[in-house]
């Protein structure tokens, strides 16, 4: 916007816009000033500035009243539109109603979230609300930080530690571990040890290739160290690694559970107390009232809170 206009927009206000509409609907000074509790002296100034302003008489004296211009004729829809704005931002927002929604979301999710959360709370929400959308992405922690920041994101689903104020964070539950292998493997002959667990050849999930997880710091603490031979960016190919190869991987126990079976996998507690992690739904603070955030968020939370 130019200067210019900014500096024509600092001698309107409200007011002003509400005298030129009372004037076009009314056509007479002295009406306008009685409805609006002002004196006539006060509308031949707002007049004044609005002519001022726009450049154009806007209303021209007639024996029966005011007679608006046709520039005034062609503005007043504009300005109408400009009040009415205001006023339903004075009134809030309009209630929202699941079955007649249209709109689509925009998610950040692992695959982990993708494949065991959102079947069912797609379900869930279309049985309610079947214009709503969801259009999910899989995007690392920095990134769906960032996207929530710059507004390309609504919402993020996983594991969200020591973010910025502007996020609202809505802690779901506590994750575990499971060690997970193809069945027949070799750890469930027996009860698994720390030294044992060490000393298999494992798989670790990572997104930025990293070869060190929190397993290594808990089994460093013991005065162990495991071999990590595979690193895999996403955690359903690491169950179809698991299940074809004699590697074994500690991964969320959600996972595990819900796709053991269907992998061929076998699973048991891990031999060492693996720190567990909070499942969490992000969003920004510009989106605290927006009641359509927080109806999905809530449909999404039922189901992460659903073992």
């Amino acid at each position: 916007m130019s200067e210019y206009n900014e500096n024509k927009i600092r001698r309107l206000d409200l007011t002003v816009l509400l005298i030129f509409l009372a004037l076009m609907r009314t056509r007479k000074a002295s009406d306008v000033a009685s409805e609006l509790g002002l004196t006539n002296s006060s509308i031949s100034h707002t007049l004044r500035r609005l002519r001022e302003v726009f450049e154009d008489e806007l209303f021209l004296r007639r024996p029966h009243g005011l007679e608006p211009t046709a520039f005034a004729l062609q503005i007043e829809p504009s300005i109408r539109a400009a009040v009415d704005a205001v006023q339903s931002a004075l009134s809030g927002p309009t209630p929202f109603n699941p079955a007649v929604a249209e709109v689509t979301l925009r998610v950040s999710a692992s695959d982990r979230e993708i494949a065991t959360l959102l079947p069912k709370a797609m379900a869930s929400i279309r049985q309610d609300a079947p214009g709503i959308r969801l259009s999910v992405r899989s995007l690392t922690r920095s990134d769906s930080l960032r996207g929530l920041a710059d507004g390309t994101l609504d919402l993020a689903l996983g594991y969200f530690a020591n973010v910025g104020e502007e996020f609202e964070t809505r802690r779901i539950r506590k994750e575990g571990y499971l060690v997970a292998a193809r069945k027949g493997h070799a750890i469930f002959d027996a009860p698994l040890t720390p030294e044992t667990y060490a000393a298999e050849a494992h798989i670790l999930v990572s997104s930025d290739g990293s070869m060190r997880g929190i397993v290594d710091t808990t089994l460093e603490q013991q005065g162990l160290k495991r071999q990590v031979c595979l690193t895999i960016p996403s955690f359903l190919p690491a169950l179809s690694v698991l299940a074809n190869s004699d590697f074994i991987g500690t991964l969320p126990d959600d996972l595990v559970r819900h796709h053991a079976s269907y992998f061929g996998l076998n699973f048991c507690e891990p031999p060492i107390e693996i720190r567990s992690f909070d499942v969490s739904i992000l969003s920004h603070k510009r989106h605290s009232k927006s009641a359509v955030h927080n109806w999905v968020s809530d449909r999404l939370a039922n189901q992460l809170n659903a073992r």
